[in-house]
């Protein structure tokens, strides 16, 4: 047994120079196995730790090449949609720019049309009697903090811009279509205006007598007087205070000679003691145009117009009328 167990070791000698002596070590078999095993695993451990090692650093340098790659697309992106931002930009402002000469053209227009307005009011006279406007001063009077506009705010501003015009011309459009009808409505206004009694319908204006209750000039007891007595002299003309049909020019008995004149809004006016008549019934009557001649027919005490207002059946003061 024992020379058995000595087959299974083994001799390692160590020569370490030739001054020393020789060095016997005795390992077992099992032992001189183990040893370059070990040594083996340990070699291959570092060499995959190596490697493990190495893999980390390799991705570590791959995601830090891709970070710097998205970044470059970040950037050309950037530049791509900058140049995109301009190009559209600059598409705005050619738009805009079209745009705002069709807009000058259709303000021409509105001024040409504003230029015939002002010719018939003119021509007219003012329909309202007042009018508005934004004096030079006003215009001075203008300001407001300085707001900058920033590149991301360009588009926007430019398509409120686009909207602007459009709204504009769609306001133009507007105004084009309905300054013809509002001249046709200005002429339709002023020709009711004409219509109305307005007008002072003899050259003297010393009145006499005032419309309501009075002491009659025959019988001297309180009487209602229907209108107005404006003095004057025999054969003064008369003239229509308001466009209108002659619906009566014929002679009565209190009335003397007289002239009933329709108008529209269910207005008449009524012309007695007349010294002549001029117009026919069925006639057209312009305002101001004269229709007889001042007398003192009928039931009258001198040279004088009877004048009345009758609206609705309903005789009412004149004078509010007459300017």
């Amino acid at each position: 047994m024992k020379t058995t167990h000595r087959k299974q070791r083994l001799t390692l000698l160590v020569l370490r120079d030739a001054q020393h002596s020789v060095k016997q070590i005795h390992l077992s078999k099992p032992l001189m196995i183990a040893v370059p095993a070990a040594a083996i695993l340990s070699i291959a451990g570092l060499i995959v730790s190596l490697q493990i090692q190495s893999a980390q650093t390799i991705s570590g340098l791959e995601q830090q090449l891709m970070l710097k790659s998205l970044e470059a697309l970040k950037m050309e992106v950037t530049v791509t949609d900058k140049e995109e931002a301009i190009e559209r930009l600059n598409k705005a402002i050619l738009q805009l720019s079209g745009e705002a000469e069709q807009t000058k053209a259709q303000m021409e227009r509105v001024q040409q049309l504003e230029q015939e307005l002002q010719q018939f009011i003119q021509k007219h006279g003012s329909l309202s009697g007042q009018t508005s406007s934004i004096t030079a001063e006003d215009k001075q009077h203008v300001g407001g903090e300085f707001i900058a506009v920033h590149e991301n705010e360009m588009l926007s501003l430019a398509r409120e811009t686009h909207d602007d015009f459009e709204e504009i011309q769609q306001l133009i459009s507007r105004m084009e279509s309905h300054i013809p009808r509002t001249l046709d409505q200005a002429q339709e206004t002023q020709e009711k205006r004409e219509g109305t009694p307005s007008l002072w319908p003899t050259t003297s204006k010393r009145l006499t007598s005032n419309f309501g209750y009075r002491s009659d000039p025959f019988t001297g007891r309180s009487a209602y007087h229907a209108g107005i007595d404006i003095a004057g002299k025999t054969g003064d003309p008369i003239y229509a205070a308001g466009a209108g049909e002659v619906t009566a020019a014929e002679r009565s008995g209190a009335r003397g000679l007289y002239i009933v004149v329709k108008h529209p809004n269910g207005l008449e006016t009524w012309y007695m003691h007349l010294d002549s008549l001029d117009v026919s019934e069925g006639d057209h009557v312009d305002q101001g145009e004269a229709i007889g001649k001042l007398g003192s027919s009928g039931r009258s005490t001198g040279p004088h117009l009877h004048f009345q207002v009758v609206k609705n059946n309903q005789t009412i003061d004149p004078l509010p009328y007459l300017q």
